[in-house]
């Protein structure tokens, strides 16, 4: 009765102070989860394929099961469960509006644990996004919640920690609240890039974007390695490449603060302190995404494309562009810096020179970004809507002679260096598809080095075949006859059993992906955890359900997204 009267009570109070301004969080009002020395694989805001990194990833030793703690009192919201992204995850909500999360657990405390476990066992599925009545579980700040881990997407052991507005849904960097996080060590910045950002733009008489390289000054600033100035005309726009380091880890972490002037007058600037999550993938636009693409080098574009609708700037003026034709020489300066005040900068002049350039032929067609843009030929059905483009693009479509192994022409759209903000809808009608084969069908995208195919979902429809992609490039249709493979890791093949407290399975489809799994041992269903990124499928025997003594019967069986299954039958001794 009395921890019945003590929730009620902490209800009341926080509902009470959710109403306080939430731009006045007290930065000392979490304390870290852990109880280790923190140092971070990743800061807040990195820029990530599709998205800001959303909070501080905590190193832990290389190790999983370390404890994790309650960063401040509140309630678990939320348990989620996933082969993917987050893994084993927790959600806190606390009395000041906010929301802690606590991803890639290895396991979370027993009574959280029981509770997650019994609702798998009750809708009899591993993945999960569970909300929790408020109060159920009410947590004090520092108290344990759970087990460090490597879950889910991670690529090693750590703890991913973040911090929300939990109305607004927007992401705060934890860094702002007094996290033990050391750090004396300066933004590196290692290159500069020129665009030219219209027609009659050019940077050093060419009409492509130019790269430059930096080294550093004696003074510890940065300059560039051939220091003379940079000749351009027309509107142009600026980028950086740079990464920030933090005391004891080589870990490459983004950029807190950016600000950019030309002759002392601020034309661009954004602080990091916090992103909403709903504008997360507009970072395919704050960074250099072709870049990124062909050489995996991460750049931030320090200007605006029209169709960029990110709210983290502090100041841009006329989208960060400089219209450089009068003439003269300008000052142009980065000042970067992290959240603990270090900082670099980088001053380099440009020349406003005026070189006569052809306008850029076209090679496509005029895709606007703030119109709905199509192509309808024979076979296909491409759409990009208004808002899915960052800014207009030359759209080359081409369409070529099927190959052996597909049902379709292979169609062209652009290539996969401009990105998409949102899926876009895709139809290709078959050709000489046989009707057994109508539900095996699918979009499937292909590599233009390799020639390797991956599946792009769609499902068959009166004799085409639609779904919704998420990035351009080389297009056809393919079918998926192969059942997924299942091989034992530690199961006899025949009566009896391996000396282990699991059953593992590594699990591989050919092309359209595991889509589910069910196992069962003597009719029952048991839950089976799948580690996508290892490909891992593991039962752990549980105690509270398993009846141990005797022989049993295990049946698994693995479907991939186009129906092929693939069943596994087996006794053992337990």
């Amino acid at each position: 009765m009395k921890r019945i009267l003590n929730t009620i009570l902490f209800i009341i109070i926080g509902l009470a102070t959710f109403s306080q301004p939430l731009n006045k969080i007290d930065p000392y009002y979490y304390t870290v989860p852990v109880k280790i020395p923190v140092y971070l694989a990743g800061n807040f805001a990195e820029l990530r394929p599709n998205h800001f990194h959303g909070g501080i990833d905590i190193k832990t030793q290389g190790r999983t099961g370390l404890e994790v703690d309650a960063a401040a009192d509140g309630f678990i919201s939320r348990i989620t469960v996933s082969p993917t992204g987050y893994g084993r995850a927790l959600y806190i909500d606390h009395p000041n509006g906010t929301t802690t999360v606590y991803g890639h657990l290895e396991s979370f405390a027993p009574q959280i644990d029981e509770y997650i476990r019994n609702i798998q066992y009750e809708k009899e599925t591993f993945t999960i996004d569970q909300t929790v009545p408020p109060g159920l579980f009410p947590v004090k700040k520092g108290e344990q919640i759970a087990k460090s881990g490597n879950a889910g997407s991670s690529a090693g052991p750590h703890l991913h920690f973040e911090i929300r507005r939990t109305k607004e849904e927007i992401m705060l960097n934890p860094l702002m609240f007094n996290m033990p996080v050391k750090d004396k060590l300066k933004p590196i910045i290692q290159a500069l890039m020129v665009y030219p950002t219209s027609d009659e733009s050019s940077v050093a008489g060419k009409q492509t974007p130019q790269k430059f390289e930096i080294i550093k000054t004696p003074n510890n600033g940065y300059q560039l390695k051939v220091n003379q100035p940079i000749s351009v005309y027309g509107k142009i726009g600026f980028g950086v490449q740079s990464v920030d380091l933090l005391d004891g880890s080589p870990n490459r972490c983004g950029i807190y603060s950016i600000k950019l002037s030309v002759d002392n007058q601020l034309i661009y600037s954004f602080t990091l302190d916090e992103v909403p999550i709903g504008e997360t993938k507009y970072v395919n636009s704050q960074m250099d995404y072709a870049l990124a693409m062909r050489s995996g080098q991460k750049l931030y574009r320090t200007w605006m494309e029209p169709g960029n609708k990110l709210q983290i700037y502090d100041a841009v003026e006329n989208r960060g562009i400089f219209d450089a034709t009068d003439g003269k020489s300008h000052v142009v300066k980065y000042d970067l810096s992290d959240v603990y005040g270090n900082s670099s900068n980088l001053a380099f002049k440009i020349q406003s020179k005026e070189f006569k350039v052809n306008p850029i032929p076209t090679k496509g067609e005029l895709f606007k970004y703030n119109k709905h843009n199509q192509i309808k030929d024979e076979g296909i059905k491409f759409s990009i809507p208004e808002g899915a483009l960052y800014s207009d693009v030359d759209f080359q479509y081409k369409k070529q002679p099927a190959l052996s192994k597909f049902y379709s022409p292979v169609f062209q759209l652009h290539n996969g260096q401009v990105p998409l903000h949102f899926a876009c809808p895709l139809r290709i009608k078959a050709v000489n598809l046989p009707e057994n084969l109508q539900s095996k069908v699918m979009l499937a995208q292909i590599n233009p080095t390799s020639g390797r195919i991956y599946s792009a979902t769609g499902k068959y429809d009166d004799g085409w075949v639609e779904g919704n992609i998420r990035t351009l490039g080389s297009y056809a249709l393919a079918v998926d006859t192969e059942a997924p493979k299942i091989v034992s890791l530690n199961v006899a093949d025949k009566n009896g059993k391996k000396d282990t407290s699991s059953l593992r399975f590594k699990i591989t489809d050919n092309l359209s992906g595991i889509e589910n799994f069910r196992g069962t041992i003597d009719g029952k269903w048991v839950m089976f955890e799948y580690d996508l990124k290892n490909n891992l499928l593991s039962y752990t025997f549980d105690k509270t359900r398993f009846k141990f003594g005797g022989n049993h019967q295990l049946n698994l069986e693995v479907t991939d997204f186009k129906g092929n299954t693939s069943t596994y039958k087996t006794n053992f001794n337990k």
